[in-house]
């Protein structure tokens, strides 16, 4: 049976089969993906770099960040015939015009962590988080 509902909101809009929107929206705001296109807004950087200006990013997701920005064309990878060999990553004309969006993101971020942490702590005293899943639970 048909579902009769109507989708409102920015999904309205969404072609039929949006698995590939939202696919696309999880790649641009993950953590790693965000601090990544910040930190090459200010210019192309070498990996080295870029590691040492995300913190707590590891070798190995660093790695896979750039490989799936580079494949959705959000960056270049250029690679200098040097000894030793030299690779510098910068922001495509596609992924600077995510700056906008991510930089927004991370100043909202910066802006209320303080609060979100205050209400985490309070959600953990209270248990308000855990009896409203119960509540959810129960009634389902």
């Amino acid at each position: 049976m048909a579902s009769t509902r109507q989708i409102s909101g920015p999904c309205q809009a969404w072609p039929e089969d949006s698995a590939f929107i939202r696919e696309v929206l999880d790649r641009i705001g993950d953590k790693w993906t965000v601090l990544t296109i910040s930190t090459l807004s200010a210019g192309s950087l070498r990996y080295s770099d870029l590691q040492a200006s995300i913190p707590g990013i590891s070798q190995r997701m660093l790695t896979q960040t750039l490989k799936h920005l580079e494949r959705d064309g959000l960056i270049t990878r250029t690679a200098y015939a040097e000894v030793p060999p030299r690779v510098e990553y910068e922001l495509t004309d596609l992924g600077r015009s995510l700056i906008d969006a991510v930089m927004a993101m991370v100043d909202w971020a910066a802006t209320h962590h303080c609060e979100i942490a205050s209400n985490r702590a309070a959600s953990e005293l209270t248990g308000v988080g855990r009896a409203k899943a119960a509540v959810s639970a129960s009634a389902g």
